[in-house]
């Protein structure tokens, strides 16, 4: 079977051929006809089949004429030149950069185009005097990237990006390097007349290169440590500011009285190596997003039927104007973003990524909708109960546990070892202080000092950051997406797992399929083919793949009836396909309308059904097992019972199940786990999921697409990658024990130092070797241990 010459899916038998290339759909072809009109069929050379299959409903954007609402998504408006910024999901690749930086070349309104890849955003320049905002919209999607525009980008507020660090490291290691220069003729006691000269010029050199080291670079260190003094928490940032300050203030005296160099090079190094293991640490993925709420799901605008008496027109309205008592279009695959009660039109509302209902639910006119239930089928008119920000789905978002810290709590390793390493440098130095002021009083302040620098946990506070900034490397390479490191500290600690069943366990690219009724003609099965392989429907797709292709009858007259099924005739044969309302008879099978399923009716008399069945993730049964021994399992699920006797087949003992939880009831249940003082993680994948997500103390969410919508969470994992899921929890806990190691380790560097600063022997050469040493011996280990740990991990 061919691919696509253009996106690269498989083509039909009845696949399109144009200029002896094979395209899937009319779409793809296309794009390839437009791509190749306007001198563009570089794109082609750059990737093999890069292209995605384009999907336009045009009407879908009409919002965009209303300039209120495009006002609001432009980033600048002189009246004529006009600049947007659009998030384009399905960038992926040095084709997708090159086709969107020549979109001049497709429409000479567009001025300028920039790709931001890592963000997949195009910043587009426009002239409104040639194009509109809408038709630039619509050009995008017909070459297969539409924009991903939402509520989200109505409220938008410009994003501050911090670079303070990037800007302190900078310094911190521009002054090291200097200083550190400057030092080498003391390290080694040159006895060069010119250099004898000149050495008191390098010693205040190197003051005033420690100086920025100190104030700006090292300033977090003093503010952390002061914030947790007084609080009454010894951080690690309480010794480490008083290694600063120490070092600092012994080197200035020794440099004013003239004896010695002192140990700027030491300090500098110091906070450059911590400088440098906190921006490791500080990995973040910009082109996914870990705060998701409604408004990235919810559209921006809607159709409202304005009535004045006279006519009946409709208009495009920002969805926040939405009045109860405002009437409202909902069209196929629209979301209906307000609570409303169905006036016109048959419904078949699909609640799943609200209520984890893996079913859609047919209404009749009376009936109420509630708000994040995505209509299938055709027109509707609804409405409004209420206005948008008071329904059903925006109210789950006023629970306290959605503006809740999760860290705020959460103690790191190396805070907890933090006040006994604190307490112990304090003592060490103190009693060796004492000790000398008998025996030799001239070196008591001396040895205090030294054991104060040499102690400064600059290896200790490196051994979290580092090993856990390569953690989150190794699984962001194999497609685990985490918020932030902190949470493979609290990965760690998980003792139960629970996991929602629909789209997380379960994937909708897979269905299995049987039939169930009476055994069809063989006239039938052709014309059934025919019909299927006329229709665009994912059902009918499915359907069709699992029919035999090669005797197959195309329908004479064939009609395709949105949200309800296909009729199709071939001489004196009438063929429904669809559902069990629109073939006019019930399945023959009991519980079948728990699953989804296409009904078949032959001249009006009813035939059967085709079942489609839930498909569970390849390696489902092995991550339970592997799971199972030292997790408290659990699946808590929106959906029915239906597929409970498959599941408790194919789960270990023991693993409890609980179905129909609304969202609420999700959160309630996590909430009491933790009541327990279980440490509990959340898998799901839905909006459904969302209070739980942020209750439990580690939410997950299971993405078939990344790029899309998905709620806030700490991690996301690529759906391709599930079968590995127990090898993420299993290397969290390796990667905690290797941060154990290196805090040997550097307590063993420590205790060398400390031989030297106790006996008064602590030259600056000294601390010089020692402590860059010990920073460098744990970036080795950590780097090297955590390659080891995740050897066994490849990427699909």
């Amino acid at each position: 079977m061919e691919n696509c010459f253009h996106c690269g899916d498989e083509c039909r038998e009845d696949s399109l051929v144009f200029q002896e290339k094979p395209f899937c759909c009319s779409g793809c072809k296309t794009v390839f006809e437009i791509f190749e009109n306007n001198d563009l069929s570089y794109y082609y050379k750059l990737e093999n089949t890069p292209g995605i299959s384009p999907k336009i409903q045009e009407s879908k954007y009409d919002f965009l004429d209303n300039a209120e609402i495009a006002e609001k998504l432009l980033e600048f408006d002189d009246g004529n030149v006009k600049i947007i910024s659009f998030l384009i999901p399905s960038i992926h690749c040095s084709s997708c950069i090159w086709i969107l930086e020549n979109l001049h070349k497709l429409q000479k309104g567009v001025r300028s185009s920039q790709v931001d890849f890592p963000q997949k955003k195009v910043r587009i320049s426009f002239s409104a005097e040639e194009i509109s905002l809408k038709s630039l919209v619509l050009l995008l999607s017909r070459i297969g990237y539409e924009p991903y525009i939402s509520l989200e980008n109505y409220e938008s507020k410009k994003e501050n990006i911090n670079r303070s660090l990037i800007y302190k490291l900078g310094v911190a290691g521009f002054a090291f390097g200097n200083i550190m220069f400057l030092s080498f003729p003391e390290y080694f006691e040159i006895n060069e007349f010119w250099l004898d000269q000149f050495k008191h010029i390098f010693r205040w050199l190197m003051f005033s290169f420690s100086l920025p080291v100190v104030f700006y670079s090292g300033s977090d260190y003093f503010i952390s440590a002061f914030k947790g003094l007084r609080s009454r928490i010894l951080n690690i940032d309480v010794p480490i500011a008083l290694g600063i300050s120490v070092l600092f203030i012994r080197s200035t005296a020794e440099i004013i009285m003239n004896t010695g160099t002192g140990f700027f090079d030491s300090l500098s190094g110091l906070v450059f190596f911590l400088l440098l293991g906190r921006f490791f640490q500080h990995k973040t993925y910009a082109f996914l997003s870990f705060e998701r709420d409604y408004k990235s799901y919810f559209p921006i605008a809607v159709t409202r039927i304005k009535d004045d008496g006279e006519q009946i027109t409709e208009e495009q309205v920002q969805v926040y104007k939405v009045q109860k008592g405002d009437r409202i279009i909902i069209r196929n695959e629209e979301l209906i973003p307000m609570d409303a009660i169905l006036i016109k039109g048959e419904a078949r509302i699909d609640y799943s990524f609200v209520t984890g209902e893996a079913e859609a639910v047919e209404k009749k006119s009376g009936d109420k909708l509630y708000s994040g239930g995505r209509q299938l089928g055709g027109i509707i008119e609804v409405e409004a109960l209420k206005e948008v920000q008071q329904s059903y789905l925006t109210q789950l978002w006023s629970d306290e546990v959605f503006k809740k810290d999760k860290n705020s709590g959460f103690q790191s390793l190396t805070n907890k070892i933090s006040k006994r390493f604190t307490v112990s440098v304090l003592s060490v130095a103190i009693l060796s202080a004492a000790f000398w002021m008998f025996y030799d009083p001239s070196k008591a302040l001396n040895v205090f000092t030294a054991v104060l620098i040499i102690a400064c946990p600059c290896a200790i506070a490196l051994a979290a950051p580092f090993t856990l900034g390569n953690l989150l490397r190794i699984f962001g390479k194999n497609k685990l997406y985490l918020k932030e490191a902190s949470v493979i500290e609290q990965v760690a600690k998980i003792d139960t797992v629970v996991f929602d069943k629909t789209g997380t366990i379960t994937t909708n690219k897979q269905n299995s399929i049987c039939y169930d009724g009476l055994e069809l003609a063989e006239e039938e099965l052709e014309m059934l083919g025919g019909s299927l392989r006329a229709s665009n429907h994912p059902l009918s797709r499915a359907l069709y793949s699992i029919l035999d292709r090669n005797s197959i009858k195309t329908p004479e007259v064939f009609q395709e009836f949105s949200g309800q099924g296909i009729e199709s005739d071939y001489g004196d044969k009438k063929l429904k396909i669809g559902s069990a309302a629109f073939v006019g008879n019930k399945p023959v099978a009991e519980g079948t309308l728990e699953k989804t399923s296409v009904h078949v009716s032959s001249n009006d008399n009813y035939k059967g059904c085709f079942t489609f069945h839930n498909s569970y993730r390849n390696g489902v049964e092995d991550v339970f097992e592997k799971l199972s021994a030292g997790k408290e399992l659990i699946i808590l699920s929106g959906d029915n019972e239906g597929e409970k006797q498959k599941l408790q087949e194919l789960l270990p003992a023991g693993t409890a199940m609980y179905f129909n939880q609304r969202p609420g009831d999700k959160l309630e249940f996590i909430k009491k786990l933790q009541q327990r003082g279980k440490k509990v993680m959340m898998v799901g994948d839905g909006l459904n999921d969302a209070g739980a997500l942020a209750q439990s103390d580690v939410g997950i969410v299971i993405s078939e697409n990344i790029n899309v919508f998905s709620p806030a969470c700490d991690g996301i994992l690529d759906a391709s990658m599930f079968s590995k899921f127990h090898e993420f929890i299993r290397l969290s806990s390796k990667g905690i024990s290797i941060i154990h190691w290196s805090f040997i380790l550097s307590l063993s560097y420590n205790l060398l130092g400390l031989g030297f600063a106790v006996t008064g022997n602590l030259m600056p050469v000294v601390a010089a070797i020692l402590m860059p040493l010990s920073s460098i011996s744990i970036v080795l280990f950590t780097t090297f241990s955590t390659q080891q740990i995740a050897s066994g991990l490849k990427t699909k």
